[in-house]
């Protein structure tokens, strides 16, 4: 009786732990840090397992990632990447065209002015990172850091998961945006999407800003997460499966003020060989003869023949005993 007790209560234990092994993991992190720190600050405040991303030109870069890094919170850098529509760029925005120095430079400085980075997002980013070979670039770069690479997604296409093939990049993917727009009902909303999408996946990454009405909306709903969803960092989740949903982008970015080329044709202005005179027909009892006659030498058919002719030459002489009997 004693022992059933205690398979019953330890039955009963590991029951227990189930939802907190199966639960949903849901990361928040909130971009565009280094401009606002009053209202970054209140962001600091809320539990330590939401992380920042920092934009390395703004100009309290260093100031914010330092006070994210000794509150506990995570870190990465936030890097301007040219989105495919036309509006003036940031300093150093990466740009497809550009050389793997200048890229590495650029991501170079923005580790030295974002001190505890431990992974990078893009800001913006469409025509970046839709560029297979800028982003292989980019990964080249980051595979010298140990960085993740958290894709922000603003293109469906986006290239980064195959760009990161051969390096150490780890890449894992926002799935829903906040702060579409600064409505605290519509930030509820797409605040209660990724608690449902880490539910339902098992994991789920949200990014938000740090507007007024984003902040209330943490302030009012990070405290009460449903039991089974957990909060975690995003390097939480490098390990989880991934899925790759973009198509091959191989188009080679153009220089600057220039459309870019595409991938040069080897075949492009190869004549076709004609035959001078019509080819003789082939009949279907040519064509029969021929297949009978590969089957009749094939090693296989041969083989059997074979064993066939061993197997009479076995067989014979007992039926022939069998007869004079």
């Amino acid at each position: 009786m004693l022992q059933f007790r205690h398979v019953v209560f330890s039955l009963a234990c590991a029951l227990a732990l189930v939802p907190s092994v199966y639960a949903g993991k849901l990361a928040i992190v909130i971009d565009d840090f280094g401009y606002r720190p009053h209202q970054e600050n209140q962001v600091l405040a809320l539990p330590s397992d939401i992380s920042v991303a920092v934009l390395p030109n703004a100009p309290h870069a260093h100031e914010m990632a330092t006070k994210a890094h000794n509150s506990g919170h995570e870190v990465l850098i936030h890097l301007p990447m040219a989105p495919l529509s036309k509006q003036p760029l940031e300093k150093d925005t990466l740009r497809p065209e550009m050389s793997s120095s200048e890229i590495e430079r650029i991501i170079r400085e923005a580790v030295n002015k974002v001190p505890y980075a431990v992974g990078l997002n893009n800001h913006m980013g469409s025509a970046m990172t839709s560029s297979l070979f800028g982003m292989q670039k980019v990964m080249q770069a980051l595979d010298q850091y140990n960085f993740y690479f958290l894709d922000s997604m603003t293109i469906g296409n986006s290239q980064s998961m195959r760009a990161a093939a051969g390096t150490k990049v780890k890449v894992i993917k926002r799935k829903v945006f906040l702060d579409d727009t600064q409505n605290e009902a519509d930030i509820r909303f797409q605040f209660n999407r990724a608690v449902a999408l880490a539910r339902r996946n098992g994991s789920a990454i949200a990014i938000g800003h740090p507007h007024p009405a984003t902040v209330r909306v943490l302030q009012q709903m990070i405290y009460n997460l449903p039991p089974d969803i957990t909060l975690v960092r995003p390097s939480s989740l490098l390990n989880e499966p991934q899925v790759d949903t973009s198509t091959p982008n191989n188009v080679t970015p153009g220089k600057a003020g220039k459309p870019a080329e595409q991938p040069r044709n080897p075949f492009s202005g190869v004549k076709l060989c004609k035959a001078k005179k019509p080819l003789d027909p082939v009949y279907a009892t040519t064509y029969f003869a021929v297949l009978r006659d590969s089957i009749s030498q094939s090693t296989l058919v041969k083989y059997m023949q074979h064993q066939w002719q061993g197997w009479e030459e076995i067989a014979l002489p007992k039926n022939v005993n069998a007869n004079a009997d």
